[in-house]
């Protein structure tokens, strides 16, 4: 290795382990963009849990003039145009700050590699396994840039260089614009346009006044939503594992070509369009979700952009039956335009207020399509060596993993073929159905771009799977609601089957299902509907339809009793006395118990607006006694332990911050997306313990 490499190395650690930037390199300050405040919540999420892929990761090939220190002077001259790449945020509030140009040095490191090739084992090229071993590389956005760079040397000169970039301050196509940049200043390119705006500039840009307005309308839109509408179609005994695979085709990019041109939309949207008609096609469901990366490009302004404008938000997709294509393509192109729209108003108020619908609807809405264009490798689907142009060019599998009640669909265009990337839960598709997904897709748009109009089927093509039926909200996993029933203390037995003899309905009653379960004396129907209301989202297949009639059976010496109700869990005379509407039981108020239970209540009393007086303390019940709360109205003595973090106003973007308060009070055990959900407070807290070395201190999450 030459000394200047060793050099660039030595620096490169330097950048790496710098210091947390001082104050007196902020430029300027502010809160996040609405988009930001949604990739800011999903940092503190465990990364196997994470639905998007956080961080970017692209490369450009080195030009050969081009030298190390030039690529470290374009790579300065990038951090001095965009203020995304000198941007960190804070841990514990949507904030961001700017830095001076100068206030860290450049995130850069150089690698040698072998010559260019394939890798003899994998047939993977080794710069793209350079690149996807750069993305898994650990970025800190809280102090150091959010981007890091890598320049990889072959045979003593620069081949290529590597950009990862966190999905909190750089979208991919804000990442793609960056690479473009630093090709263009590499080859000499003349300086492009003065620098876009950054995301601090888009805070300007919410219309809040109108955020109400869109929550409800938005929110009444996913009400009417059936959720797992995929679920019971084909699969494996069980549901367990899912299907990856990775199907590229060269015929398919000239085939979706002609049909965006013919119908006037973007390739993204005619294969969204596609994956619509291949469920309605499925399941002979018309209204369905999707949830969609959306981006904000419309703007030239906006167009080289490097600052994060993409977002995932849900798509509810209404197909008529018996529509032609054309049709189908302009109403998703609608849906994913008023999706965006709404989602700029108070993202974190619509997550809570969605959960807060879920839980009293007793469902949780799952979209039944999960749809990402992107063009970054992905390091567990990669090409095979010497695969043909056309067909299925990477491995498929079924391994114990966890079940999935989405179809995930990945959409890249690079050099000629269109690939798609697939994954989806055994109990969705087996693995036969799931190799034949995208070669269907692809066979739709050949008969699209010969003319075809390919309406939409009216009803289903392939009928439900043994053990699942379709509930008003959606499809129910009988099996899965027995088991959760039986996992309630005290029950012993337990049958869950539609009613009307397996109809789904009874003569004049709205559709129910039926719960014949023995129990020990004590078991109360409230406490079996509490129980089934904080595993929503837990299981796939889980849900509590309009109706359920519930029988039970004391044991021992006990009768049955046979209860009409609507829902798992209320005597008759309550049924009026809802908070979600016709149907709905209402849920007993409980105030804090354990210690878990009042470190939690004051946390959630603090961060949804009734905390104490700066400077107080209420961790515990002791601080209560203490008077440590002027208004014990608005203390965590007030605080709910049955209903859900969303109905105490917590909001996505103050969930780090309780989980700072949890931390103080020494307790651990739950993650930011099981706070986001719609569990009770009390099964939370039951999932509390304490640090095993005492109290947590002042750590962000």
């Amino acid at each position: 290795m030459n000394h200047g490499l060793e050099q660039e190395q030595q620096e490169q650690q330097g950048a790496r382990a710098g210091a947390e930037p001082r104050p007196t390199t902020v430029v300027r300050g502010g809160p996040l963009s609405w988009v930001q405040e949604w990739h800011w919540f999903e940092r503190t999420i465990p990364a196997p849990r994470r639905v998007n892929p956080t961080p970017n990761a692209d490369h450009c090939h080195v030009p050969p003039p081009a030298t190390i220190a030039d690529i470290r002077a374009a790579l300065a001259w990038l951090t001095a145009r965009h203020e995304a790449l000198r941007t960190t945020v804070d841990p514990l509030r949507p904030m961001q700050h700017v830095h001076r140009a100068d206030w860290a040095p450049l995130p850069v490191d150089c690698v040698e590699v072998p010559a260019t090739g394939p890798d003899a084992d994998t047939g993977v090229d080794s710069l793209e396994a350079a690149t996807a071993a750069l993305a898994a590389c650990p970025i800190d956005p809280e102090r150091r840039p959010p981007w890091l760079a890598r320049v990889l040397i072959e045979a003593g000169k620069p081949r290529a260089v590597l950009v990862t970039a966190h999905h909190l301050v750089i979208d991919g196509w804000g990442l793609a614009v960056l690479i473009n940049e630093l090709y263009g200043r590499l080859c000499g390119d003349a300086a492009p346009a003065p620098a876009p705006a950054h995301p601090l500039d888009a805070v300007a840009e919410q219309p809040l006044e109108r955020a109400r307005a869109a929550e409800r309308e938005w929110l009444t839109r996913l009400a009417a939503n059936p959720t797992n509408v995929l679920a019971p179609f084909g699969g494996t005994p069980g549901g367990g594992g899912r299907h990856r695979l990775q199907y590229r085709s060269a015929a398919a990019y000239d085939d979706l070509d002609r049909v965006a041109r013919r119908y006037g939309a973007s390739p993204e949207t005619v294969v969204l369009a596609a994956l619509a008609h291949e469920v309605a096609a499925r399941t002979g469901e018309h209204r369905l979700l999707a949830s969609v990366v959306v981006s904000n490009r419309a703007r030239a302004a906006h167009r080289n952009s490097v600052g994060v404008r993409a977002l995932t938000v849900p798509v509810q997709l209404d197909l008529r039956p018996g529509a032609e294509f054309g049709e189908v393509v302009d109403s998703v192109a609608a849906a994913c335009a008023a999706a965006y729209r709404h989602g700029q108003y108070r993202p974190a108020e619509l997550v809570a207020a969605q959960a807060r619908m879920d839980r009293r609807r007793g469902v949780v809405t799952v979209p039944a399509i999960e749809y990402n264009c992107y063009s970054w490798p992905r390091d567990y689907l990669t090409p095979v060596r010497n695969a043909p142009p056309d067909g299925s060019v990477a491995w498929i599998s079924s391994a114990s993993d966890e079940p999935c009640e989405t179809l995930y669909v990945d959409l890249s265009r690079d050099a000629g073929v269109v690939t798609l990337d697939v994954t989806v839960g055994g109990h969705l598709l087996d693995a036969g159905q799931a190799a034949a997904l995208p070669a269907r897709l692809c066979g739709l748009l050949r008969a699209l771009a010969e003319g075809a109009a390919c309406p939409v089927p009216a009803r289903s093509l392939v009928p439900a799977a043994p053990g699942w039926w379709r509930a008003p909200q959606g499809w129910a996993c009988l099996p899965t609601a027995e088991a959760v029933l039986r996992g309630h203390p005290g029950v012993l037995d337990v049958s869950v089957a539609p009613g009307g003899g397996g109809t789904g309905s009874e003569e004049g009653a709205a559709p129910h299902l039926v719960a014949y379960a023995r129990v020990v004396p004590g078991v109360s129907p409230g406490a079996l509907h509490r129980h089934v209301l904080d595993r929503l989202g837990e299981e796939p297949g889980l849900l509590a339809p309009d109706r359920y009639v519930l029988s039970l059976s004391l044991s021992p010496n006990g009768s049955d009793l046979p209860l009409g109700l609507p829902q798992v869990g209320c005597p008759a005379d309550q049924l009026r006395t809802t908070v979600g509407g016709a149907g709905v039981p209402a849920i007993p108020s409980r105030g804090p118990a354990t210690e878990a239970e009042w470190a939690l209540a004051a946390a959630v009393a603090t961060v949804g607006g009734g905390g104490p007086p700066d400077g107080t303390s209420a961790d515990t019940e002791k601080d209560i006694r203490d008077g440590a709360w002027a208004n014990a109205s608005a203390g965590p003595a007030a605080v709910d332990m049955n209903r859900c973090l969303a109905d105490h106003g917590v909001t996505l973007v103050a969930i780090p911050r309780l989980l700072a308060l949890l931390q103080r009070s020494g307790l651990t055990g739950i993650a930011s997306d099981e706070l986001a959900g719609t569990a009770s407070l009390g099964h939370l807290a039951a999932a509390l313990e304490p640090f095993p070395h005492g109290h947590g201190g002042d750590l962000s999450p």
